[in-house]
């Protein structure tokens, strides 16, 4: 039976708004204030929307755009960019590329998706060292402006992510820019996601079927997520089980703690599941997953771990997790694996996970 991991905190029947617009003003008090918001969802519940961001309309409304033309080229315009052919892990991601559930059992997610990241060049050290998830993005050249507009909304997240990140720090007790260390060039990756109409469908066919999700359960393996989405489909499991409906806000941003500050806060922060449900109206998705650099080791704080307690999570390298984690879901990393050109990380065989309380759904 397929297992879930659910929230350990409280069962939530909402998802709580925070306006961060203090963290970007000279209130030392008033930033404090924010992040005690901040450390409460992210500890009940593992999401939150935010307001106050500074994110202009015109980027959100531009980064649409484009995805829909690229999305609507012909097939085989999109694969010529297929994120196989870039070893990066940038580009098309068709239907049916993604599993996330290792082994031979094909994907059921219905999307999708354009991934990209911090674009760096051929010649950058990272990149010839052969870290896997750094290099240059592939850019489609058939929709005018795609580069410009989808890479001047990427920057202005990313900025965003680096206030998030002085807010967690303010809620975890730490120094403000304790995380600016960590952030020099992370792998930090946009999706442009793109779940099409589904004529003839029957939503009351869904119930627990995996076959019918947009894209299945599972946790986020950064950070936090910065996510846009056009559209209700998003839902939330809580600590009884039950799930959530997480619809668009608008003017917000929805939030959620990955995998990389559950492990980090020794389990105070939840890395909560969430899961697409499939829908019969079109709809776009655009997370972007805040990580830390590379090489950064991921493990609980010292003052997580109170005496005598026992240490709930292992010591990972941020990249390679980041990697092996990709690996298992993508198949052409797993056909590259078959055939020896690339490996899981050493210390990452296992597949072993850590993040989330397990309950049977």
């Amino acid at each position: 039976m397929m297992e879930t991991k659910m929230a350990k905190g409280r069962a939530f029947d909402h998802i709580p708004l925070v306006d961060i617009a203090p963290l970007l003003g000279g209130d030392p008090e008033a930033r404090k204030a924010v992040a005690r918001e901040m450390e409460k969802a992210a500890s009940e519940v593992g999401f939150l929307y935010i307001t106050g961001h500074g994110i202009a309309p015109e980027l959100i409304e531009n980064l649409q755009a484009k995805a829909a033309a690229f999305f609507a080229l012909p097939d085989d315009v999109k694969k010529k960019y297929y994120i196989g052919n870039s070893r990066a892990h940038r580009g098309y991601v068709p239907m049916g590329e993604e599993n996330f559930y290792a082994g031979d059992v094909p994907s059921v997610d219905k999307k999708e998706a354009f991934d990209l990241s911090i674009d760096l060049s051929e010649d950058d050290p990272d990149h010839i060292k052969g870290y896997r998830l750094l290099g240059p993005n592939q850019w489609p050249r058939e929709v005018e402006g795609f580069r410009e507009d989808i890479y001047a909304y990427y920057e202005a997240a990313i900025s965003l992510g680096r206030t998030l990140f002085r807010g967690f720090a303010l809620a975890l007790g730490l120094e403000e820019n304790y995380f600016d260390r960590y952030l020099t060039k992370p792998p930090s990756q946009l999706r442009l996601v793109h779940y099409p109409e589904a004529e003839g469908f029957d939503a009351s066919a869904i119930g627990g079927s995996s076959s019918n999700f947009g894209i299945s359960p599972h946790t986020d393996y950064e950070c936090f997520t910065i996510l846009h989405v056009t559209a209700p489909g998003l839902e939330v499991v809580n600590a009884e089980g039950n799930w959530v409906d997480a619809p668009p806000v608008p003017g917000a941003f929805v939030i959620n703690i990955g995998d990389m500050l559950e492990a980090m806060t020794n389990g105070r922060f939840i890395a909560t599941a969430h899961r697409v449900r499939r829908v019969a109206y079109e709809r776009y998705s655009f997370p972007l997953f805040c990580s830390v650099d590379y090489d950064t080791v991921v493990e609980p704080l010292p003052q997580f771990i109170e005496e005598g307690a026992t240490r709930t999570y292992p010591a990972y390298v941020a990249g390679d997790h980041l990697l092996a984690q990709t690996m298992r879901t993508f198949a052409y990393l797993r056909k590259l694996e078959k055939e020896g050109l690339v490996a899981i990380p050493e210390s990452e065989t296992t597949g072993e996970t850590f993040f989330g309380r397990k309950e049977r759904a």
